[in-house]
């Protein structure tokens, strides 16, 4: 079964993910809301997969902070992370920081997000 860590996504928004990659994945599903338990969750186990929303749903702070942070860490620079957006200049930002390229919430239903995660969770 994969772990993933779904970071900062409003309650409604985790439940769509988690519908979405447990209709295509044996995967467990952990959400955290902010840098500190996320980075917590990371040291405590792990993850096949971080997804990354782009403004947190506690602070609205900026996901992208999260993705510096676990990429400057060499516990959990390896872990892959995606940033969840739909605004290409901030995936681009994310791949700069050494994220994969992520998918927005309105792109569950395109064909390539549902590759760019089989490509990662091998299923």
């Amino acid at each position: 079964m994969k772990q993933i860590l779904d970071v900062g996504q409003c309650q409604p928004d985790h439940a769509t993910i988690c519908a979405f990659l447990n209709k295509h994945f044996d995967c467990e599903i952990i959400q955290t809301h902010g840098p500190e338990d996320s980075l917590r969750a990371l040291q405590d186990a792990e993850f096949d997969l971080v997804l990354i929303n782009r403004k947190l749903d506690r602070d609205y702070s900026d996901g992208v902070d999260i993705i510096r942070q676990m990429k400057s860490h060499p516990e959990t620079a390896q872990v892959p992370v995606m940033l969840i957006t739909n605004y290409s200049e901030h995936q681009e930002l994310s791949v700069k920081l050494g994220a994969l390229p992520g998918f927005g919430k309105l792109q569950f239903d395109q064909p390539e997000t549902l590759q760019k995660l089989q490509a990662i969770l091998g299923e």
